[in-house]
């Protein structure tokens, strides 16, 4: 290899993301009606776009992830004398910082505000500036192929068909690096496991005694239709809060925040998943198609602000898991009693407490959690209301165990004050346990796989179902 200079794209090639999406994400975290005219305003005019979005944006390009085998590329080059050169369709204002950041030329080649450098453009210019085939170049994408044919050496990373048998057959030199994405990476940022949620559609057929299949499998169609609905959301969480996940230990890790997935790909996903959702609504009935929709509403302003907000994210999350009950009775087309709703909003009001419990346990440090308005001196209030939630729950349960609904359903009232020691003994523990940082940061999830928990509640099931004469009814004693 000679002295020529190296040329690497940014986006999918020396980035494992797209400074665009980036940006357009970043701005809406800020500002979300402003991100939308932006976008609509220069959905035709790209360079102008990029330069308004980038503007409107806070990107943290010290956070982007990079793609080691470039990274290591681009050192050899460097230690060989080359001038390492960043070559993007990204707005110059992002690149120019990216450059410094990671110590390569200060020269650089970007989109502008007016031109927008891909394909054709950014061949042209790089053959203004150092000649046909004066230039190695490293891309990603089909839209390189203009750049590789002027190109002397063409690194291509990933895949991009027929791109080597037509470079080679034209006498360039091709290196192929890893790269790429994996549908293992978009099944893992759809969060498959947060379905056991949905086990809470069953409450009401449970809570009503309705266990024939005309209730049963309406109910499971919801929860193929909030499953679709929660996956929609956490693509749109996580294309939200990429950068506050970049800086957490662990959910750094996570498909967006690391690059294992495109940014493009998860919001392709999103709109897939939110037509599954929809569709699926559509079909049970109009009752259920509007708790969806409210759900999906009420998860976005989550996303987009309420999270942010102390108390008011703790309250969004209790009513989001109550919102899944209303939906098991909407589709199952049972009657839920304000008791059962009252009773259930305190429970989560609790669990939403043992969420932030556990995330500030588990902090290294004092400061506010990334993106939260919570920092490790606020576990003592975070306690005090989860206990609480815990008080409120069981008040509200044992006042309707003197409802004439309750006396209707559970003949055997003393066993309902009986099944009070489960239910509190599951709370407390579930308290503990995020105090101590001992679970997950999901308690719902935790809980469906805490052996000692699952005990508690089949008590409890054991208990109100014995106390309703089901036992007896169906086996007769």
């Amino acid at each position: 290899m000679n002295r020529k200079p190296l040329i690497l794209d940014v986006d999918g090639t020396f980035l494992r993301t797209d400074m665009l999406y980036e940006s357009f994400w970043s701005a809406m975290g800020r500002a979300p009606v402003q991100a939308l005219k932006t976008l609509v305003l220069n959905i035709s005019d790209r360079a102008k776009l990029k330069a308004e979005m980038a503007a409107l944006a806070e990107c943290r390009v010290d956070l982007m992830p990079v793609a080691p085998q470039v990274v290591d590329l681009a050192a050899q080059a460097s230690a060989q004398g080359h001038e390492v050169i960043l070559a993007s369709a990204s707005d110059a204002s992002l690149v120019n910082a990216l450059a410094k950041h990671h110590g390569v030329s200060d020269r650089v080649f970007a989109s502008d505000g007016v031109t927008n450098l891909k394909g054709q453009e950014k061949a042209d210019a790089l053959v203004a500036a150092f000649g046909a085939r004066g230039f190695h170049y490293a891309g990603n994408e089909a839209a390189d192929l203009p750049v590789w044919r002027e190109a002397d050496d063409a690194i291509i990373v990933g895949s991009v068909p027929n791109a080597r048998e037509e470079l080679e057959a034209k006498g360039h030199s091709v290196t192929e690096l890893a790269g790429g994405w994996s549908w293992a990476s978009l099944i893992k940022a759809m969060r498959p496991h947060q379905y056991v949620k949905n086990i809470l559609l069953l409450l009401p057929i449970v809570a009503a005694h309705n266990f024939g299949l005309s209730a049963f499998l309406p109910v499971l169609l919801a929860m193929v239709s909030f499953s679709a609905a929660a996956s929609c959301i956490y693509l749109v969480n996580d294309l939200l809060d990429i950068d506050a996940d970049r800086m957490h230990p662990t959910k750094c890790r996570r498909p967006f925040a690391s690059g294992a997935l495109p940014l493009r790909v998860g919001m392709i996903a999103v709109i897939a998943l939110a037509v599954i959702a929809l569709g699926v609504a559509i079909c049970l009935n109009a009752a259920f198609l509007g708790v969806v929709v409210l759900y999906m509403v009420l998860s976005l302003a989550y996303s987009l602000k309420l999270k942010r907000m102390r108390w008011v994210d703790i309250a969004t999350l209790a009513s989001l898991y109550t919102i899944r009950v209303v939906a098991g009775a909407a589709a199952a087309e049972v009657y839920v009693t304000g008791y059962m709703l009252v009773f259930i909003f305190p429970v989560f009001v609790t669990l939403g407490c043992v969420k932030r419990l556990t995330e500030l346990t588990l902090a290294t440090s004092d400061e506010r959690l990334p993106g939260r308005g919570y920092g490790r001196p606020d576990r003592s209030d975070l306690l005090n209301v989860a206990g609480l939630g815990m008080f409120g729950s069981l008040l509200v349960f044992f006042l309707y165990t003197f409802t004439d609904q309750a006396r209707s359903l559970y003949p055997t009232q003393w066993l309902l004050w009986v099944a009070m020691l489960p239910i509190g003994g599951w709370l407390f523990r579930m308290v503990s346990l995020g105090y101590k940082g001992k679970q997950d940061y999901d308690p719902i999830v935790f809980a469906m796989r805490d052996r000692h928990g699952i005990s508690l509640i089949i008590f409890t099931l054991t208990l109100m179902f014995y106390a309703a004469g089901l036992f007896q009814n169906a086996f007769g004693f």
